[in-house]
């Protein structure tokens, strides 16, 4: 089956995936663009639970003090070496996130962080990996951190975080 340049751009222009990876996921979706890119999420899925385990010292702290200086957050951000911390995926990821902490206040990164069954809790508001992604509400959080993982290469966490609002 021929894939026309055309497609792959597109797609590769979706998924932030590689030319080759982006062709042979049309090959596999026999050319269906939307089948495409669920493989590759999928495969980018795959990709981060691979790399799940790997240590991550480096990365960046990224501030964000929102338009009127009432609210701002802070976020710590991790990768495995300082050469993707400085990448341009990298350091957006980590600004995204700051912005989604003055956003949408949350109480831990994850789910594993609650004790116990906590009834009072709603889980995707007070966990930050399950809050709705601000720009794209469709994906979690978790979804955008797993799409950054796959792009480059790298095992990536938020290793802490903190919201400042003016009289809290």
């Amino acid at each position: 089956m021929e894939i026309p340049t055309t497609q792959v751009k597109e797609l590769r222009d979706k998924s932030g995936a590689g030319v080759m990876t982006c062709r042979n996921a049309l090959l596999e979706a026999e050319g269906d663009p939307e089948r495409a890119l669920q493989i590759l999420k999928e495969k980018g899925i795959l990709k981060a639970q691979k790399k799940a385990e790997r240590a991550a010292n480096q990365g960046l702290i990224e501030a964000y003090i929102h338009t009127g200086g009432r609210i701002g957050a802070m976020v710590e951000v991790n990768c495995e070496t300082d050469f993707v911390a400085r990448t341009d995926e990298f350091k957006e990821l980590a600004h995204n996130l700051a912005m989604q902490v003055a956003a949408m206040p949350a109480q831990f990164i994850s789910r594993d962080e609650v004790s116990g069954e906590r009834d009072d809790l709603d889980l995707e508001t007070a966990c930050l990996l399950l809050q709705p992604y601000i720009k794209d509400p469709g994906k979690t959080i978790q979804d955008v951190i797993i799409e950054t993982i796959a792009k480059v290469g790298e095992n990536i966490k938020i290793t802490r975080f903190a919201r400042f609002e003016l009289g809290k």
